[in-house]
């Protein structure tokens, strides 16, 4: 018995969630049982009541506004412990078609992917302007380069993830999940997988990009402190090797100058190389330091791993005893 569950994260969607459940799929090939789980993220417009109207199966909700990632987590554990074996992830306000979703969970079903992302073609989407097509290729580029992977559309929204997926995702940053767990996908060598999708008439602006310059600084600032923590080594080795080197160019124009007989002056080149070469030292002992930090955060995700892993498997339990009793 194969269970998917689409989630999907809300922030005063009740205007929007109508038509988004109502393209939902009903049945797929392969699997079994479809259930459909909102995350409220602190809505104030009935959104919850109107899920409940419309049958969702099941609701998570927050009392405050906490953000698309906290709502993406905190779908993925309500799906592994209502026992997905698969899990969507779209939007309530149907950006994404939901014709889609059996070739999103296709890869998933042959056992070749961990996790799939929809492809939106970012380059020739007719709905972003030239500079937002040009800024998605690029920051795609940038993510692809940082976790390892291809990764065309690394934005997307539109994913599905196998249960094992779900329970080794962690996500860290308030802004948005998209990023940061391609990257951490890449470390962990999961496998993920591409396939271009279609998507409906815009119905109302992005909440996420309020503006180009805010979009830059925050996804800048969450891919730096995501390669960062999953490959310390790499940044801190290369920030300090190019100080070193920086270092060594005045300290060569300092001792060439001495043997040709200059040696009176150029004493700020001498000073300014022993800082460089002296800080780019430390940066990477910083990196030795970190990289053994990230080593203890990858067994700690992994005891955590284990614990979610086992939570899973006695909620199975007692569910499996339950539905004994009922019969």
């Amino acid at each position: 018995m194969t269970k998917l569950i689409i989630q999907i994260p809300c922030l005063n969607e009740a205007a929007t969630l109508p038509a988004a459940l109502a393209a939902l799929p009903k049945q797929i090939p392969g699997i079994d049982t479809i259930e459909v789980l909102i995350i409220d993220d602190g809505s104030t417009d009935g959104t919850a009541e109107v899920a409940r109207a419309h049958g969702v199966h099941h609701i998570v909700r927050f009392k405050r506004h906490k953000g698309l990632a906290a709502g993406f987590v905190a779908g993925l554990d309500e799906s592994v412990r209502q026992g997905a074996d698969l899990i969507v992830n779209t939007d309530a306000d149907n950006q994404y078609d939901a014709k889609d979703i059996p070739r999103l969970v296709a890869p998933l079903l042959a056992g070749r992917a961990d996790i799939v992302v929809g492809d939106r073609q970012v380059g020739t989407l007719a709905n972003f302007s030239w500079i937002k097509q040009r800024l998605q290729v690029a920051g795609s580029w940038v993510i692809g380069r940082a976790s390892e992977l291809y990764t065309p559309d690394a934005t997307s929204g539109f994913r599905a993830l196998t249960r094992e997926a779900a329970l080794r995702t962690f996500v860290l940053s308030g802004y948005s999940y998209t990023l940061e767990t391609l990257i951490q996908a890449g470390a962990s060598r999961m496998v993920v997988e591409f396939v271009k999708i279609s998507i409906n008439p815009q119905t109302r602006p992005s909440r996420l990009m309020k503006s180009i310059s805010e979009y830059i600084r925050k996804s800048t600032v969450t891919i730096l402190r995501a390669y960062t923590m999953y490959r310390p080594l790499r940044v801190f080795s290369a920030l300090g090797t190019t100080l070193i080197v920086l270092g060594i160019v005045p300290g060569i124009r300092f001792l060439y100058l001495y043997l040709i007989g200059q040696r009176i002056g150029h004493i700020q080149s001498l000073i300014l190389a022993a800082i460089l070469i002296i800080v780019g030292f430390q940066v990477l002992m910083i990196g030795l330091l970190s990289d053994l930090l990230s080593l203890n955060r990858r067994m700690s995700e992994e005891a955590l791993y284990r614990v979610r892993r086992l939570e899973y498997m006695a909620e199975a339990a007692e569910r499996a005893d339950a539905a004994k009793k009922k019969l």
